[in-house]
């Protein structure tokens, strides 16, 4: 390992802990309606929101377009500045708010059509409900045929199976439950709703919500969104510390064997880890988040089994379905991601190629291939997020498969030595593919020795902050550690 990244990386697993994420125009316009409620917080987030309106007059992630991301995060500052707007820049900025949302609000069959990763967590029941007040404040006018209207009517559809439950912290639909707007909050379970931190499932656009609607001005509530906020934006989630950690320390594990003092640095967070671990449930994206998940629990088993840690695998054998292992409860679609971190729990576990488990998720695998190729997932915009990490971890098991998305990497390449899904270039993704050929050429396998040259040359010159937005959550957001620990990681391999 070169010794000008070992420091970095060194100082990169001191810094990380409750998670460092980007703030979000949908979360902080959430915040800003609190005027009556807590006017400093509300202030800043307002000032926030004004400093945050793109070009084109939207709100969201400046790149990639992600037309869900745009959609709900235009309309929830356009409502916030509705609601707070006082001044003339607040009226100028509103009437060109209004006009990009009159453009987003017209191509919306198109517009959600073109995301192919699919929508936004929750999606269908936020945006009906920011549409609905929308429509009452004459924000926008009144949707009758199109597919915001029929997103209404999956709202209802969606929210009656919920008769006879109550929404509360033990299931997952409380990190949305400002999707219950003011005409459902009998929806909500408001006794048994927050965290013991305070927040409704991590989110500060629930807990925002919550101290408006459910119980007004809640000290609790407010308390843990003024922890959240940092200069007046709020992000997506927080905390999201067994995700942070995990993630870092699966990118960090790729370089083994590791030095005494890089273990060292990893000790507190497994042992952070090992806290978390549930048996029987595994582990959510932080330990203050009641529902566990199947990515979450795959991603920490791996990395604690491989950093020295022993946790139990029938742990992770409790997410596994008839034909994949699932993220949640009750999901409608699966990941691809999910499935590609089961396997490498699966491998650290010690089950071979012919274990069931392993012959599902490789057969889930050959399945959902886009051309044959790649994968495209529903928690990360780009594919080479989900195809780098399938072809690291399923190496021995299935290396066809890994020899298709190897090639595909390589003819996707551009002429700089970067990678991009979409019409830019990411540090990010040249990590992530760095790292695949990396780890693919240390297995034996041949590869074109200019392709990792260039691909390094031009990481270096790119790797530091600020970068894109690509993971999806209720709107794109950026887990700045984890991206710059796949940065680290990259460079380090490949020198």
């Amino acid at each position: 390992m070169a010794e000008n990244i070992t420091p970095l990386i060194h100082q990169l697993l001191k810094e990380i802990g409750p998670g460092r994420m980007s703030t979000t125009a949908y979360d902080t316009a959430w915040i800003a309606r609190l005027g009556d409620i807590d006017w400093e917080l509300s202030s800043q987030a307002l000032n926030w929101i004004c400093e945050s309106q793109l070009p084109d007059g939207s709100w969201g992630a400046s790149e990639p377009f992600y037309y869900h991301d745009r959609f709900i995060s235009t309309l929830a500052a356009m409502i916030a500045l509705t609601y707070r707007g006082r001044r003339t820049q607040d009226h100028k900025q509103i009437e060109r708010g209004i006009q990009a949302l009159e453009r987003i609000a017209a191509g919306a069959i198109q517009g959600l059509q073109a995301d192919h990763n699919g929508a936004t967590v929750g999606f269908e029941l936020i945006a009906p409900t920011l549409v609905a007040e929308a429509e009452k404040l004459g924000i926008i006018k009144k949707q009758s045929n199109n597919i915001l209207s029929q997103l209404s009517h999956l709202r209802k559809a969606k929210m009656a199976k919920f008769a006879g439950q109550k929404i509360n912290r033990q299931i997952t639909p409380a990190f949305s439950a400002e999707m219950t707007g003011r005409d459902m909050l009998n929806m909500l379970d408001i006794d048994n709703l927050q965290e013991a931190n305070g927040s409704v499932g991590n989110s500060p656009a629930a807990t925002a919500h919550f101290a408006l609607y459910p119980r007004p001005g809640d000290p609790q509530a407010l308390a843990y969104l003024h922890d959240a906020v940092r200069e007046g934006g709020a992000p997506f989630a927080i905390p999201f510390d067994v995700f942070e950690r995990s993630w870092v320390l699966w990118n960090i594990s790729l370089l083994a064997p590791l030095d005494n003092e890089m273990l060292a640095c990893c000790q507190p967070h497994l042992d952070f880890l090992e806290k978390a671990w549930r048996p029987g449930s595994g582990v959510s994206f932080s330990i203050s988040y009641t529902p566990c998940d199947g990515d979450n629990t795959s991603m920490t088993y791996e990395v604690s089994g491989s950093l020295g840690r022993t946790l139990d695998v029938e742990t992770v054998l409790k997410y596994e379905e008839e034909d994949h292992f699932r993220c949640y409860p009750l999901e409608i679609n699966s990941s691809v991601s999910v499935n590609v971190h089961a396997i490498g729990a699966l491998r650290q576990a010690g089950f071979g190629s012919e274990h069931p488990s392993v012959k599902k998720v490789i057969s889930y695998l050959r399945k959902t291939r886009r051309q044959g190729k790649f994968w495209l997932d529903k928690w990360h915009t780009s594919p080479y997020y989900p195809t780098a990490h399938a072809v690291i971890l399923c190496q021995g098991y299935d290396d066809e498969l890994c020899r298709d998305a190897i090639n595909w990497i390589l003819d996707t390449q551009k002429a700089d030595g970067s990678w991009g899904y979409f019409n830019f270039s990411t540090a990010e993704e040249t990590a992530y593919c760095l790292q695949a050929l990396k780890l693919w050429e240390r297995m034996g396998k041949k590869l074109p020795p200019d392709k990792i040259e260039r691909g390094i040359h031009w990481l270096t010159q790119h790797a530091d902050l600020p970068y894109p937005h690509l993971w999806i959550g209720k709107v794109l957001y950026c887990p700045d550690y984890v991206i710059r620990s796949a940065i680290l990681s990259a460079l380090a391999l490949t020198r």
